[in-house]
Parts: C-alpha cells; structure tokens; sequence
C-alpha cells in the first residue's frame, strides 16, 4: 500500500480552477485535484481566488485574470505564484507545476522535486536553449508533443483525461455541425464555415475571443464579416460553459476541427467523442492519438475533403465512439499516469504501474509513460 503524498498543485493564473467556461489546462487541474484527493493524498492548489477545489487552497490572484479582463502582460503574476509555492515548499513531497515554461524556473530551485507539465506547443523559439539542460521531471501530454524535443528525458507522456460519465448521449440530434473553441485562424473557424456551406448543414459556433488587440481585430475584420455573409445558416452562440457545451455536441451531427494548429492535446475532441459525436478534423498535432480515423470520425487535407467526410459520419457507431472515449480518456487513468511519476520522482514504487494503470507511448490507453529519453515516437499511440 503507497503511503499517501503530501502535492502541490499550481495552476497558471488566467483562469479559476474549474473554469466556467474556456481554460484546457485548469480543467486538468481540477480534475487531477479532485481524483487525488479522493485517492487520500494532500493536496494544496495555488489558484486564483475564485477558484474551488477540494483540500487546501492557497489564493494567488484575488480573481482569474483573464475573465477579468486583465491584457496586460501576465508573468508578474506567475512569478508572485512562484514565490507563493516556494515560500510553502517544505510543506510538499512533490510540486506539480502546470505553468508551462516558468515551470523550469520554478523546477531548478525548489528543494522539493518538481514535476513539470507543459499543455501548449513546445516548437517555439526559446525552446532548444530552455530544453539545452533540462530539469527532472518535465512531462507531455502527447507523443507528438513531445516528439517536438525528442532528446529531452521525459519523465513521461500522460494524455489528458475528463470525468465524461455524465456526458449527455441521448439527446435528440439534429443536422447542424458544431466548432468548439477560439476565434482564431489557426483554430480553423472561417474553414468551419465553408465546411458547412459546403455540405449544405447549419453550423452552430460556440467559440470565445482574447482580449489581445490582434484578437478583436480578427474578430472585427474576418468572422464578423464571414458570420454577417453566411446567414441564418450559422448561428454565433459565444462562449459556453461546460453543461452547455455538452448539449451542443450532444445535439450535433458532427463536431468540426478544421484548423492548422498543432493542438498539443484537443480536450475539444474527447469532449465531443464523450457525446457520441464524431470529430470531422485535420490530421494535426496529437489529434491522431484521441480519433482513430474512419472509427471516431474522420481526417481531411482540405475544405472539399473534409465536407467530403462529414458525408461519412452516418456511418459510424456512436455508442461504441462514446464507450471508447471513457476508457481511454479518463480522470482516473491520467491520475494513474501521475501518481506513477510522482513516485517514480521520490524513488518509491507506484502500485498502479504495477498494475497495469500505465502503458507505453505506443499503447492503447490513455496514458502514456517513458521514464527515459524519448528517441522515437510513434505518429499515433492509440492502436
């Protein structure tokens, strides 16, 4: 029996941890705070102050910048969470940082080991030097993510995980297709647009926009415009929170993901998926090691492909998408994925490695652990 941990959790300031609406990487948070808490470890997050979680809290910003409309630069505001960790690190076993790449710093002078997940790109252009002397500890949450630094020591990959049992499957499906996520050209959505036009199906768009000026910009000057020129086609919903979310994949013949950016993880997709509804999307970043093409949905090179596609999904089991998900998306089998590093760190032995809990980055579940360097990765790790 493994004795009980003593973890800190610390999530970025930009959004309370659950967020009510967009924010990936605090919706990871909560859910691994929640399963080791239940699990009987201690855990202490660092979160803004509106945030709930069980355990102990340690408030970091009186309110969740980003809702709060703050656009101005945010790393003060890592660097105070930073110091709010470190004053309190004797308190910990193990530090769990999930503030990308101030995790670095934050990981070479703790006294307490830290682990260290990155849940955005990692081909960026301070990469090579940040990665040159890596600390212990940093993990991806894909194969394609991390294939990016092949030479780095992953302590591991561990995909992404949701509590999806509630997902609603039968609601009563319609013939519209659904985009979930930014207001931005990389993400696709002017594609969406054309996508539906092209199958002749109504689009319902449920997608927020920052406050940087170059977002509102594109707001203001592309998808206003493209929305005014579609019509009553395609309805604009604006940001929705979960349960909301929910319902319009629940609702919707397909989910789109037309767009070129690399999504290091896509929580979108498996959201989707938990609803039965397949994904019509690119073969980007780590989408194709959530969809397994012609089964979950499909992949497409271009708009007339992927419409093309979107004709194909009457095909396919939904129930059988839905079941899949659960499994190998879960809360529970990303905790494991954890729990088995944090030991790994502390020199103990991880009973849910042992038994099976964790599998390697070219097997089937939904975690994927390498305790050493990574030379080769697969193009998928869903088989």
């Amino acid at each position: 029996m493994n004795r009980p941990l003593r973890i800190a959790q610390v999530a970025p300031p930009m959004e309370r941890v659950p967020p009510r609406a967009y924010g990936g990487t605090e919706r990871i948070v909560h859910e691994l705070v929640r399963e080791l808490d239940r699990r009987g470890h201690e855990v202490t997050t660092f979160a803004s102050g509106d945030s709930e979680v069980p355990g102990r809290h340690v408030v970091t910003v009186a309110e969740a910048l980003r809702p709060a409309g703050y656009s101005g630069d945010p790393s003060p505001y890592f660097y105070l969470t930073i110091e709010a960790v470190l004053d309190r690190a004797g308190q910990f076993d193990i530090i769990h940082s999930h503030l990308e790449w101030a995790s670095v710093l934050l990981a070479r002078v703790s006294p307490v080991p830290v682990v260290s997940t990155f849940h955005g790109r990692l081909d960026l252009p301070w990469a090579d030097e940040t990665f040159a002397s890596p600390p212990a500890g940093l993990v991806a949450i894909s194969a394609n993510q991390a294939s990016t630094h092949p030479n780095v020591p992953w302590a591991g990959i561990v995909h992404n995980g949701l509590t999806l049992e509630a997902a609603p499957f039968d609601r009563r499906r319609g013939d519209a297709l659904c985009f979930v996520g930014r207001i931005a050209p990389e993400k696709g959505i002017i594609e969406a647009i054309e996508i539906a036009k092209a199958t002749g199906r109504p689009l319902r768009i449920a997608a927020k926009f920052g406050p940087l000026a170059s977002e509102r910009e594109y707001f203001e000057t592309v998808f206003r415009p493209a929305l005014e020129a579609a019509g009553p086609s395609v309805e604009f919903l604006g940001e929705l929170e979960q349960a909301e979310r929910d319902v319009l994949f629940a609702e919707s013949y397909a989910s789109l993901m037309p767009g070129s950016w690399p999504e290091p993880f896509g929580l979108v997709a498996i959201e989707a998926l938990a609803c039965g509804t397949p994904v019509v999307a690119r073969r980007v970043g780590a989408l194709p090691e959530i969809i397994r093409d012609g089964v979950d949905g499909f992949f497409g090179d271009d708009i007339t492909d992927l419409a093309f596609k979107v004709g194909r999904v009457g095909d396919l089991d939904r129930e059988a998408i839905r079941g899949s998900v659960k499994d190998r998306f879960s809360a529970g089998r990303m905790t494991d994925g954890y729990e088995a590093i944090y030991r790994d760190m502390l020199g103990e032995e991880d009973g849910a490695a042992a038994a099976g809990g964790a599998t390697s980055a070219s097997g089937g579940g939904s975690v994927a652990r390498e305790p050493r360097t990574i030379r080769s990765l697969p193009a998928t790790a869903v088989r």
